[in-house]
């Protein structure tokens, strides 16, 4: 049944799917990694260089979807079913030809690409196929994302969920046949997983259009698609390029912080390896729920109900603190026994155990920060969040993380002291920006 613009959505069945979507995003490397580790070592190596090049290129596509997601909301909210169509085939087609950059040029440069990274040059070979052929499926991955962003702004979560699911399922037994080379079939090593990828994702891409046209009801018109509408995609990059330009200084500022706790020796930075992987899960509680309610605010925007809206985002950041308080609870009293399963290093554990009780602030602070930058970009308002966020990271993160962890030596729990300091700092920017009111006239629909 199609959910139409005007019916109220409910955070609960926006945001549980949108948790397991997520989850399951992450799991899709792991699985690789897990499977090919029983392989090869050499070969967990290749696949964790090909990934990260892989990943840069969905971080490209994805300020796109972000703002495509945005645009879509309001328009649903005002009843302009005629322009949030126009969206969707103008993102689409833009992210198409963002996508057939880039598989061109993994495919034509991925030799330099991996000399950049220095990839040692036995494990060049793997790393060269593998990312070649990963590389095949990143003009459908462009596109699914705009479809998958679409879904979700119509409020069907639950559709997206399932198609990720059953990539990870295709790619799971493809490993199983290429990898591990069962019914006789040959033992591909990081090829096999390369095909199990990109075979899972292409089924993806394939239910998702599927999916797409049965419950929004929007035909996949060919030409509007390729004629991307540039004053929808203005509206879209209003959105989408600060969005993603946060989120590339984000990465930037973590790769510095990360440098500092190299200073300290490799039992530091397995500490934090182990943490941050945590932390990724726990992360996407908040995460889902700014997300979920982003689709929310992104409705009421549209209908000019901001009464509603501003009501609505109080609600969901009361929820995110509350979910994420009890969950950081029981990582700081049980993650000590967590970290014990992937290591016997006491040094380690202690280390990552003294991260976990100052998770207790760190992680509702960063929930603060998403529910509430989530809730100003549906608004329209994305540029405060953007300038905010590079003032905080740079100013205040990436000094305070040197201060704290390096002179005055309080080590790994001076750095993520820090970077909590950052998010709470954020959060409350982003609150009194909301409390101001200013976010109310940003609206993307007349």
């Amino acid at each position: 049944m199609l959910v139409k613009p005007n019916t109220p959505l409910s955070l609960f069945s926006l945001t549980w799917p949108l948790f397991v979507d997520f989850a399951l995003h992450f799991l899709t490397a792991a699985i690789n990694t897990f499977m090919i580790s029983h392989v090869s070592y050499q070969g967990v190596a290749a696949l964790s260089v090909g990934n990260m090049v892989f990943e840069l290129a969905i971080t490209l596509f994805s300020f796109v979807s972000i703002g495509a997601s945005v645009v879509i909301t309001q328009y649903l909210g005002a009843n302009n079913k005629t322009a949030a169509s126009a969206v969707v085939y103008s993102s689409i087609g833009f992210n198409f030809l963002v996508g057939l950059v880039a598989a061109v040029g993994i495919l034509t440069g991925s030799t330099m690409m991996l000399n950049l990274m220095n990839l040692p040059a036995e494990l060049m070979a793997d790393g060269k196929l593998y990312l070649q052929i990963v590389g095949l499926c990143l003009i459908p991955e462009a596109m699914a994302m705009c479809l998958a962003a679409g879904m979700r702004a119509h409020g069907f979560t639950q559709q997206a969920m399932w198609v990720t699911l059953s990539m990870n399922v295709i790619t799971f037994i493809g490993n199983l046949l290429l990898l591990y080379g069962w019914f006789g079939l040959p033992q591909m090593g990081v090829a096999g997983v390369a095909i199990s990828t990109v075979v899972g994702r292409l089924v993806g891409v394939s239910i998702m259009m599927v999916l797409f046209v049965r419950y929004t009801k929007i035909p996949l018109h060919i030409p509007s698609i390729l004629r991307p509408d540039k004053a929808m995609l203005k509206k879209v990059f209003h959105i989408g390029l600060p969005a993603a330009g946060e989120n590339v200084s984000w990465m930037l500022q973590f790769m510095v912080v990360t440098s500092f706790v190299g200073l300290m020796g490799d039992k530091a930075l397995a500490a934090q390896s182990l943490y941050f992987q945590i932390c990724m899960f726990i992360l996407l509680f908040g995460l889902s729920i700014g997300i979920g309610n982003e689709i929310i605010i992104g409705h009421m925007v549209g209908a000019k109900q901001l009464k509603a809206a501003e009501h609505q985002m109080y609600r969901a950041l009361k929820l995110g603190l509350i979910v994420t308080s009890i969950v950081a609870l029981f990582v700081a009293i049980w993650g000590p026994n967590l970290v014990g399963l992937f290591t016997d290093e006491q040094d380690i554990i202690v280390l990552v155990g003294q991260l976990f009780v100052l998770t207790l602030v760190m992680e509702p602070g960063r929930t603060f920060n998403l529910v509430v930058i989530n809730a100003l970009r549906a608004s329209g308002d994305a540029k405060f969040p953007f300038f905010m966020g590079l003032f905080s990271m740079w100013c205040i993160a990436v000094p305070g993380a040197y201060y704290l962890g390096i002179h005055l030596e309080f080590g790994l729990l001076g750095i993520w002291a820090a970077l909590a300091l950052d998010e709470w700092v954020r959060g409350l920017a982003m609150l009194w920006r909301w409390r101001s009111g200013r976010w109310q006239s940003k609206s993307l629909v007349a």
